[in-house]
């Protein structure tokens, strides 16, 4: 039995799931593009596998294709001008997304300097639906920086920091 929701309704649910704001590069015969993601997973460790949603219109899905390889960059508070550049709402495209930060080629993935953790991915497997692909990507590299920021969330319509935590203190009275 097909149970149908209202897409609008969805959308509006949906804005309550908080998620962690990665940009997702992608390379093919020498051009570069990417798109800002809040779909990133980890399906497993062993082997380490990332799993990323990407819609099969967006003009960076030939070049995941076509390159076999992407970076997953996860972002922390200071680099959210680089969520917006990859986020395409401002009209910026393809390798033009990639000025004002700085960035290194690893295992044919370009990674963004300083991100909290970079990984170089090898497209795995592919799973299409809903004008959708789920890639499977096997972590062929990784990298992390010191958490001297806190993360950067997404969540109801925006950008927002996530601090990292206090250190624990005793309560009063304890």
């Amino acid at each position: 039995m097909a149970v149908s929701v209202d897409s609008q309704d969805f959308r509006r649910a949906m804005r309550r799931l908080a998620g962690g704001v990665s940009v997702v590069t992608v390379c093919a015969e020498g051009k570069r593009s990417g798109f800002t993601a809040t779909s990133v997973v980890s399906l497993s460790v062993a082997p380490a596998v990332l799993m990323v949603s990407v819609n099969t219109a967006s003009s960076s899905w030939p070049l995941m294709q076509a390159g076999g390889r992407f970076g997953i960059n996860v972002l922390g508070e200071r680099q959210q001008f680089v969520a917006e550049r990859f986020s395409g709402r401002d009209g910026i495209h393809a390798e033009a997304r990639y000025e004002c930060s700085r960035w290194q080629q690893v295992e044919d993935a370009w990674l963004l300097e300083g991100a909290t953790a970079a990984f170089a991915c090898e497209i795995e497997e592919v799973f299409e639906r809903h004008g959708h692909a789920v890639v499977l990507g096997r972590v062929r590299a990784l990298r992390t920086a010191a958490p001297d920021d806190g993360a950067l969330v997404y969540w109801e319509t925006g950008y927002t920091p996530l601090m990292a935590r206090a250190a624990c203190q005793d309560p009063v009275g304890a």
